[in-house]
C-alpha cells in the first residue's frame, strides 16, 4: 500500500512572487541536503505554459539499522527528477517529483500545487501530496515509516527555504524601490538647479 502524505498551507504573498521565489530557493540555509540543481529541459508552449524538467542531487542518509543491512558502497546521493508546469493565466504552478535511483529501497513521488487564490488575491495556497513505497521484502513497512518521517522533516525545511527566498525577493524589491526614489529625487533637484537655456 505504501504511505500517503497530504498538507495544505496558505502563504500571505501573491502567487507571482511565490512562483518567482520557487525558482530561487537554492541554495538556502535550510536545504543543505540539496547538492546540485540542473535544468534538463524547458519550453514555452503555444498556449503560454512553461514546461520544465530539472535534475537534483541530494544527500541520502539511511537510518542506522538500514546501514547494517545494505552494502556500504551504496550511493549516498539520490537523484530527483522534477517536472513542472507554470500556468500564468490561471496563476498555478504544479510540480511532480520522484527519485530515479534507490527506487527499490524507497520510492517517493510528490505532487505540489502553488495556486493563487481568486477570492484572496494576496494569498497563495500550497497543496502537497506524497506517496512513499518500498520494494524491500520483509522491511517495506519500517522503510516507509522512516521515509514518511523524513519527508515531513524535509517539507518543513522546504517551507523555510521558500520563505527565505521570498524574504530575499522582498528585500531586493524594497532596495530597488528605494534606489529608484532616490534617483528620481536627485534628477528632480538637478533639473531645478539648472538654468533654462536661452533660445532668443
Amino acid at each position: 500500500m505504501g504511505k500517503h502524505f497530504f498538507s495544505e498551507t496558505d502563504i500571505k504573498s501573491v502567487w507571482e512572487q511565490v512562483s518567482t521565489a520557487f525558482w530561487q530557493r537554492y541554495p538556502n540555509p535550510y536545504s543543505t541536503h540539496v547538492l546540485t540543481e540542473d535544468v534538463v529541459f524547458r519550453e514555452v508552449t503555444s498556449d503560454n505554459l512553461l514546461l520544465s524538467r530539472r535534475l537534483f542531487t541530494k544527500t541520502n542518509r539511511m537510518p542506522r539499522w538500514a546501514e547494517r543491512i545494505f552494502p556500504g558502497n551504496l550511493s549516498r546521493s539520490v537523484y530527483i527528477i522534477e517536472d513542472s508546469v507554470v500556468d500564468p493565466a490561471n496563476r498555478s504552478l504544479t510540480t511532480m517529483t520522484w527519485n530515479i535511483n534507490h527506487a527499490t529501497f524507497m520510492r517517493v513521488v510528490e505532487r505540489c500545487v502553488f495556486l493563487g487564490e481568486r477570492d484572496r488575491p494576496v494569498w497563495t495556497r500550497i497543496t502537497r501530496e506524497a506517496w512513499i513505497s518500498s520494494g524491500v521484502f520483509g522491511l517495506s513497512r519500517p522503510i516507509q515509516e522512516f521515509g514518511l518521517a523524513r519527508f515531513r522533516s524535509n517539507q518543513a525545511k522546504a517551507m523555510k527555504g521558500l520563505e527565505h527566498a521570498l524574504s530575499n525577493l522582498q528585500k531586493a524589491s524594497t532596495a530597488c524601490h528605494g534606489e529608484s526614489a532616490e534617483k528620481h529625487k536627485h534628477l528632480n533637484s538637478a533639473s531645478k538647479s539648472q538654468k533654462p537655456q536661452q533660445y532668443i
